[in-house]
């Protein structure tokens, strides 16, 4: 008795299918990377009595709604450094993450703008603002 051995061939129609489809994945790739991703800006802070025009976060804390005002009382300062209260995170005082408020309020910058989100960053105002 002859052995069939099933062999798959992928037809040449389908490999010119996925050929053209990574190319033009990759044109629209290409095309954020040049065109899209530069133009990012982060956001401003809102208008207060300190910054009367507002200011804006660095784009190395916020992707555009990561960032916002917190209550003073939602940030408590502690011997081991910056307590988050909404998630309990504590933030050392030597971390990187900590930056002086331009308008001397506690603003927030969180993973993805949640509110139990990974802190990005925390702009605390200087001691005696």
């Amino acid at each position: 008795m002859k052995h069939l051995f099933l062999t798959t061939r992928v037809p040449s129609k389908f490999r010119e299918l996925v050929a053209f489809l990574s190319l033009v994945a990759v044109f629209f790739v290409g095309a954020w990377v040049l065109f899209i991703a530069p133009n990012a800006k982060a956001h401003p802070a809102l208008p207060t009595a300190a910054q009367p025009h507002g200011w804006s976060y660095p784009l190395s804390c916020c992707s555009g709604y990561d960032c916002r005002e917190v209550a003073y009382n939602a940030v408590a300062e502690r011997r081991e450094g910056y307590v988050i209260k909404r998630t309990g995170e504590v933030i050392t005082y030597t971390d990187s993450r900590i930056r002086n408020s331009p308008d001397g309020l506690f603003h927030w910058c969180s993973a993805a703008g949640a509110n139990d989100g990974r802190t990005v960053c925390l702009f605390v105002p200087p001691h005696g603002y």
